[in-house]
């Protein structure tokens, strides 16, 4: 056989390709990101006997930043620390479920082996060092890594690249700093470990609208930038809401209500219950009706 007739006979046998019209073929070309982080219907309890959680569930792709909504008390911290293992520091325990991050099961690991993994958790209220410098503390972040002295000092590099004020004053004690130094401090700490993610408790708390607006581009920028997903935990649902992609509502201990962030915002009871507003406009707590209507999802 000739090597044209033989290339034809080749050709010949490979199948055509299959036209696949619509967003569907989008779909398939583009697989959707996997879940770094799966917690499945966890429970938690307190002195073997408080029952705080109860079958929590919740998802964050690989990439994302995903908002955990709802009142003081609702078990928004509860959740975070159950995840980041530092639950039994306040005699605390999960009770039944599962929490996957990364591909393995971790709610048995050690807190130290989760951040060497990639998660770690910003405290409510910062917890900084109060009688350490600010880059003393931004270094006890870097604590568990072990790829020596000049990616570390990388690391201090970027660090100061997304929070320059901290570049300024990190020869100042952090107990002397401003509340919204102290929490750029803490998020910047927590970078110092190469995170995969941030477990953010509330970032807000405490600071001035300016402030809280600063923070939150940061943390968009370095989801951005820097590929770092997160689970946030806030009461300012408005704000949470403009810099998630997705989001769960907790009340007393269970999720009462998900969606994407853009559908959460224009829901009715998230409107009315979270952000003050009802029929489109501001509402007035001194109305009665506001405590009269039942929450959709008690119904």
């Amino acid at each position: 056989m000739s090597i044209p007739a033989e290339r034809d006979a080749q050709e010949a046998a490979i199948p055509p390709p299959v036209a696949v019209d619509g967003p569907d073929h989008a779909a398939a070309a583009v697989p959707a990101a996997a879940a770094i982080l799966s917690v499945n219907n966890i429970e938690v309890v307190y002195d073997h006997v408080i029952l705080v959680l109860k079958g929590v569930s919740l998802q964050v792709k690989q990439g994302d930043i995903v908002a955990l909504l709802g009142a003081n008390g609702a078990g928004k911290s509860t959740t975070l620390k159950a995840i980041s293992n530092l639950l039994s520091a306040e005699r605390g325990e999960v009770t039944k479920g599962s929490i996957i991050f990364d591909g393995e099961e971790v709610h048995a690991r050690t807190a130290n082996e989760l951040v060497r993994r990639g998660c770690i958790q910003v405290m409510e209220g910062r917890h900084c060092f109060a009688h350490l410098t600010v880059e003393d503390n931004l270094l006890t972040g870097a604590f568990t890594r072990r790829d020596g002295h000049a990616e570390v000092r990388h690391a201090l590099d970027l660090v100061y690249s997304y929070f320059p004020r901290l570049k300024e004053r990190r020869g100042s004690i952090a107990g002397y700093i401003s509340g919204g130094e102290q929490q750029m401090c803490a998020i910047g700490r927590a970078l110092m470990s190469r995170p995969k993610m941030i477990l953010l408790d509330e970032p807000s708390m405490g600071l001035a609208p300016q402030l809280v607006e600063e923070i939150f581009k940061i943390v968009g920028d370095l989801n951005s930038k820097e590929g770092v997903s997160f689970l946030l935990a806030e009461q300012n649902t408005r704000m949470a809401l403009k810099y998630a992609r997705y989001g769960y509502v907790l009340e007393n201990g269970r999720v009462v209500l998900d969606g994407e962030a853009r559908a959460l915002g224009e829901n009715q009871d998230v409107k009315e219950f979270y952000l003050g507003m009802a029929e489109g406009k501001r509402k007035s707590f001194r109305e009665g009706k506001h405590y009269r209507r039942r929450k959709r999802w008690l119904a």
